[in-house]
């Protein structure tokens, strides 16, 4: 009989990703409904130090697949790996990271274990009655949300957007065993071979780990509008991110859009530039502990959600808090 609730953790280059900590919080809930574990899986090589590390985070259990061919990402071998894992210890549910990883892993695990896949989920439940894992997520271009139940098959799997959900506070009291599985895997499994890693270098950080968002709407006017957020972001020690029609207009790049077709952010501050508030781009930024906007139109919808709201100019607003900022970062460091 399928039981407990398996969260495949990434890791990259030997360091657990921050998304598998995000849902061994959220599989914490699931499991306290049915009355089972929350098991993380950590595939790579030499990487059960750093894998017991997710006990803290919430974790029942922590399995390890360690194997050198694993100690990079590649398809072949790590969809071996986790289908032998689910055939060994048929879990009643499998998460996964809605990442490059991730995406490209649980579909082909899905196909080979004959079972269902919910992919981009926004939103997961167990259902009173039935105890089936209740899949939420965008449909239709994000115009309407999707909520996906499979009944018949197991396990039940579904890929969850990175900062969706909220991980556990560490308790670094809470540790454990990790178990190694051992899987047959040789380089014959690799049908890719891989050259060379080039990584790229990023001076900007990822929207979804940044804790002060400026975040530009229609209402910025232009590609250059960018620019003047992009100096206050400074001054904050934020990064920039955008609504989803600025990204169509090509403004700025896709991986700073915020929404249901974006990415889902928890900042300490996000402020809201000139954007009307849909509720595609509120559904990605509607966790965010303090929201600020700055909107010419006093019945924005943006404002609802708001917890301070600025009528005004954007245009005008902007460059005036960025001098504000300046000085007084000026005043501090002297």
């Amino acid at each position: 009989m399928s039981k407990d609730i398996y969260v495949i953790a990434e890791q990259r280059d030997g360091v657990l990703a921050k998304v598998g900590k995000e849902l061994i919080g959220e599989a914490t809930k699931l499991a306290a409904d049915l009355g089972e574990k929350v098991v993380a899986v950590v595939l790579g090589s030499k990487i059960k130090e750093e894998a017991a590390k997710l006990y803290a985070y919430g974790a029942d259990e922590v399995v390890v697949i360690d194997n050198p061919v694993l100690k990079s990402y590649t398809t072949e071998p790590y969809a071996k790996a986790l289908t032998e894992l689910i055939a060994k210890c048929e879990p009643n549910i499998v998460l996964f990271g809605a990442t490059s990883i991730g995406r490209d892993l649980a579909p082909r695990v899905a196909g080979r274990v004959h079972t269902g896949l919910t992919a981009d989920c926004t939103g997961l439940a167990i259902d009173e009655e039935t105890k089936l894992l209740l899949m939420t997520r965008p449909a239709f271009g994000g115009n309407i949300m999707a909520t996906i139940v499979c009944k018949d098959y197991r396990p039940q799997m579904a890929t969850v957007r990175p900062g969706v959900m909220k991980a556990l506070e560490k308790d670094a009291s809470k540790t454990g065993e990790v178990k190694v599985l051992d899987v047959a895997l040789t380089a014959a499994d690799m049908n890719v071979e891989i050259l060379e890693e080039v990584k790229e270098t990023k001076k900007a950080v990822d929207i979804t780990e940044a804790k002060i968002l400026v975040s530009g709407g229609r209402g910025i006017g232009s590609a250059k509008g960018f620019d003047m957020l992009r100096e206050c972001a400074a001054e904050l020690g934020g990064e920039v991110a955008s609504s989803r029609s600025c990204v169509d207009a090509g403004w700025i790049e896709s991986d700073r859009q915020v929404g249901q077709t974006g990415k889902t952010v928890r900042p300490e501050l996000y402020i809201a530039c000139g954007i009307s508030g849909a509720i595609q781009h509120v559904a990605g930024m509607e966790n965010s502990e303090f929201v600020v906007s700055i909107n010419k139109n006093d019945t924005a919808a943006i404002f609802s959600v708001s917890d301070l709201g600025v009528v005004g100019d954007v245009n005008v607003i902007i460059p005036k808090l960025t001098e504000a900022l300046k000085k007084y970062n000026a005043e501090k460091n002297n």
